[in-house]
């Protein structure tokens, strides 16, 4: 019985020492993977890069019984398998030349949304990093229903940006540095299994292959291509959430970072980041709708509301509320912010004079500014007066 496409797909990304793009240049040069397995040793040893020692591992009847192995694998557990020419392969992958051939994930079709945001960062997270990481998401959530939220399924921040989703109503994707047939950290097992019900386990490797730590390399270079930016939230001065920081930049996709205390070891790496202009800082789920040009009806109306460079966060909160119900009074301001009345009027009376908002009669409250945004300075907000 001849090999199916399947099996010479899976075939074509277990010969030792291919990797993506010489096997794209392979396909380029015979026309598919048929025309691959099709060759002669003879003729394979003529193809520019392709050796003795390739064109054997090509041609061994081995390596087509390791792909049947896995074929039969993937029907067993209904894993879904996406060609890199495949119509619904990741369009952000398609992207990436070192993208890989095969991406195998259980779960939901999540891949392919319309917002996707990796989140990395040490294994040795701080609680301040726990909770920045979910209170982001969380913010993210409330603003963008249709946020996936990539990670690796690592301990620290990557595990919280996972559950942190899950908790949310989010979907999230974890890519794993190893293939389907276990879960690694196996502490992490049941988030896993919510995972693959809540979004997708996703991996290029096939289920024979271990968590090595060579593998972690490649696992990177996928979450750092399946998403439109990578936010980095604590990080030492060395370690993988920098080389996906650096794989992101590499890919044309926005690098975030979250800054720490100048003394805190676990977070030079994101400081060292934004002081070196390769990553934006961030301090609020607004700040990345807005790097990101991600806008809900409200932001588009009031782009400069959703700066915390610009405003304090509980300036940014009482000016939020007045833009959704201009004419609110300082007693319902301090009802639905939960902010004591003295301190409202001690603000609304600051921000009279700054002329962000107009007193109305009744003592009611209106925005006095409307505010614009300078696509050629992120910080830069503009005001006219209404």
């Amino acid at each position: 019985m001849p090999p199916t496409e399947l099996q010479l797909r899976i075939a074509l990304t277990m010969i030792p020492d291919v990797g993506p793009i010489t096997a794209k240049n392979l396909i380029q040069n015979l026309g598919s993977v048929h025309a691959i397995f099709g060759e002669s040793r003879e003729n394979l040893m003529r193809i520019r890069g392709i050796g003795p020692r390739l064109s054997a591992a090509i041609t061994s009847s081995r390596l087509m019984e390791a792909a049947a192995k896995e074929e039969a694998f993937i029907a067993r557990h209904r894993i879904k398998v996406s060609y890199y020419q495949d119509p619904d392969y990741p369009r952000r992958l398609k992207q990436c030349e070192d993208g890989p051939i095969l991406l195998y994930s259980h779960g939901t079709d999540c891949l392919n949304a319309a917002k996707i945001l990796s989140v990395v960062g040490t294994r040795r997270a701080t609680f301040y990093g726990k909770e920045t990481c979910r209170e982001l998401i969380g913010g993210l959530a409330s603003l963008f229903g249709d946020l996936v939220i990539v990670s690796g399924l690592a301990y620290g921040i990557d595990v919280a940006a996972h559950r942190a989703a899950l908790e949310n109503g989010l979907p999230t994707a974890a890519v794993l540095g190893h293939g389907l047939s276990t879960i690694y950290p196996r502490v992490h097992r049941e988030t896993a299994k919510t995972i693959s019900r809540q979004g997708a386990l996703v991996t290029d490797f096939h289920s024979g292959m271990g968590p090595e730590k060579n593998n972690f390399l490649r696992r990177n270079r996928i979450i750092a291509g399946l998403s439109d930016a990578v936010l980095v939230i604590e990080s030492g001065e060395t370690g993988g959430a920098l080389i996906t920081a650096d794989l992101a930049g590499s890919y044309s996709r926005e690098v975030m970072a979250v800054p720490g205390r100048i003394s805190d070891q676990r977070s030079k790496g994101c400081n060292d980041l934004i002081k070196d202009n390769a990553a934006a800082m961030v301090t609020s789920p607004e700040d990345i709708a807005c790097i990101l040009k991600w806008q809900t009806p409200e932001m588009m109306e009031y782009p400069t509301l959703f700066r915390a460079s610009s405003f304090t966060p509980p300036e940014k909160k009482i000016l939020c509320l007045i833009g959704e119900a201009p004419g609110i009074t300082p007693e319902a301001i301090s009802q639905r912010t939960d902010t004591p009345i003295h301190t409202v009027l001690s603000m609304l009376v600051e921000m009279e004079l700054k002329a962000w908002v107009a007193v109305l009669p009744g003592n009611r409250y209106m925005l006095k500014t409307k505010p614009s945004w300078d696509p050629e300075n992120r910080n830069n907000m503009l005001f006219n007066i209404v």
